[in-house]
């Protein structure tokens, strides 16, 4: 192999779990080496890269001399080249070639584009070549414990467990002198034995709620996220002193009720910018995280609902005080007798002369499938519209734009029996309050449809005692079967102190155009 000029005394392939590559084509230049001979050969089938080390210039023809480089700074230099931070799973020696086993595939990815496109240069002749192919991760990786090496280590976690705190001590267990004495090594960022231990708590200590996994160089969480089914009460869990390079790995133990977390020397704790981001993000995965590397926290505002129970009956309407609700039952009388009549247009006196309207649907609804396509148009929902222009275009001002929009949209019958008042804001000049309840289409292709609705109005005083809309938002949604059951099942009058008079359609359509006539409002009108 030496006598090769492309061949230096040192190779290590890395492996990697993604998709397979086709293998290069032997001979040609590659990367930084220039030699009229082939490039070198892939000797492991299907996922590695491969680094050699050449001695001596390839022009001068000297014979490769066997050079020893130290394993951290070619790591340090490989890792200083790529993107996302790798941690090898083993290295392997094969004579003079050492194989660097990396799993995953956004490492293995990031370490793609080095491959003959770099060079790591030692010193002037001397360099590095990185190849990369992949394969099949190596036997060793896979290999299933004996049952006596199972056993040996079921007795060293039962010295390691104290049954009076439900804790479990694996902290280095690849050092234990029990294990080492039988020639076990205890590894558990492999598969093998991280399936092996989690099997030994599922059948022996299901009440674990204590686990310390520090010092065991884990670079991955996937094996251990079968703790979330196999030890429902672990309560503390220590990962600090591993190889943890990103916070998205946390994210397969989200299933855990962690109060206590350890995380210190990982390196993914050097990753966030300041110590109220880190703490946010791994809260966000634990929201009920008491204590976090041994510091304590805030407590946690969670809702938690311990037993099943069902969403308690909606509340009636509050009005704050009988003036109040006298005043918005005989406004919201008035004010849909007109909206339902079929003719909005004397609405026109109930808007102020800059007033402000935007109607609403739920933002999950598509509007190719949802049988309020003829609301979406006019859809002014700010989840679905990111664009600042049709935000400001779909927002109507001045009192004629707003009746111009209500008189396109569907002609209704409101039920008033199913309305619900609540006063949000009530001073001497200005009165907010939401109405909420349903109505059905009247015509066209929805007729009959029921809808549930909701809407704020914000209004001020006008004459004696009327008032006058500066702003009204309007949601429309589907309503649901229960809420189609009860609507219009019967006629319930307005609950207001005193009864209202309902006009008929010819008797609104007088009153409508008395109001036009003499320029006075609808109540006054009305009186």
């Amino acid at each position: 192999r030496g006598g090769r000029m492309s061949r230096g005394p040192f190779r290590g392939p890395i492996y990697y779990d993604g998709p397979a590559r086709q293998q290069r084509p032997r001979g040609g230049q590659m990367g930084g080496f220039r030699g009229p001979g082939p490039g070198p050969r892939v000797r492991f089938e299907d996922n590695y890269v491969d680094v050699t080390m050449n001695s001596g210039s390839p022009q001068d023809g000297s014979s490769h001399r066997r050079l020893k480089y130290d394993k951290k700074w070619l790591l340090t230099a490989l890792q200083n080249l790529c993107s996302v931070p790798f941690t090898p799973v083993q290295d392997l020696t094969d004579g003079l070639n050492v194989v660097f086993l990396i799993t995953g595939i956004e490492e293995s990815n990031a370490l793609k584009p080095i491959q003959v496109h770099v060079c790591l240069s030692i010193k002037p002749g001397r360099q590095v070549i990185v190849l990369m192919n992949p394969c099949p991760p190596p036997a060793i990786l896979n290999t299933q414990l004996k049952p006596e090496d199972i056993e040996h280590l079921k007795q060293c976690m039962a010295k390691r467990f104290d049954g009076s705190q439900r804790a479990l001590d694996l902290n280095n267990i690849r050092t234990d002198p029990d294990l080492v004495s039988q020639n076990i090594r205890a590894i558990l960022s492999r598969k093998t034995f991280m399936d092996a231990v989690v099997k030994i708590i599922e059948e022996n200590i299901p009440e674990l709620v204590c686990l310390n996994l520090s010092n065991n160089k884990l670079y991955k969480l996937e094996d251990v996220a079968d703790l979330i089914s196999k030890a429902p009460h672990l309560k503390i869990l220590n990962l600090s002193h591993n190889e943890l390079k990103s916070e998205k790995e946390l994210d397969r133990l989200k299933g855990l009720k962690l109060v206590e977390l350890w995380l210190d020397r990982n390196p993914l704790c050097d990753q966030f910018k300041d110590q109220l981001t880190y703490i946010s993000a791994i809260r966000e995965r634990f929201p009920r995280l008491l204590k976090l590397d041994g510091h304590d926290l805030p407590p946690p505002i969670v809702f938690e609902v311990v037993s099943p129970t069902t969403t308690p009956p909606c509340k009636g309407s509050y009005f704050g005080s009988e003036e109040i609700k006298v005043l918005i039952m005989h406004f919201l009388q008035q004010y849909y007798s007109v909206y339902d009549s079929g003719n909005r247009q004397p609405l026109l006196d109930a808007y102020h002369d800059g007033a402000s309207f935007s109607l609403s649907l739920p933002s999950s609804q598509n509007p190719n499938r949802c049988s309020l396509r003829e609301y979406h148009k006019d859809s002014r929902n700010i989840k679905r519209l990111k664009d600042p222009s049709t935000r400001f275009r779909l927002l109507k001002h001045t009192r004629l734009n707003v009746v111009a929009l209500l008189n396109e949209l569907p002609k209704t019958q409101h039920d008033s029996a199913s309305f619900n008042v609540d006063v949000n804001t009530y001073t001497t000049t200005l009165l907010s309050f939401t109405v909420s309840g349903m109505f059905k289409e009247v015509d066209g292709k929805s007729q009959d449809a029921v809808r549930a609705f909701s809407r704020v109005f914000i209004a001020v005083p006008a004459g004696i005692s009327g008032l006058c809309i500066v702003n009204d938002e309007l949601f429309v949604r589907i309503a649901t079967t229960e809420e189609i059951q009860h609507a219009f099942a019967a006629t319930a009058p307005t609950p207001s102190s005193s009864p209202v008079p309902t006009l008929t359609a010819p008797q609104q359509e007088m009153l409508s155009a008395f109001s036009l006539k003499s320029g006075m409002n609808l109540e006054w009108s009305q009186k």
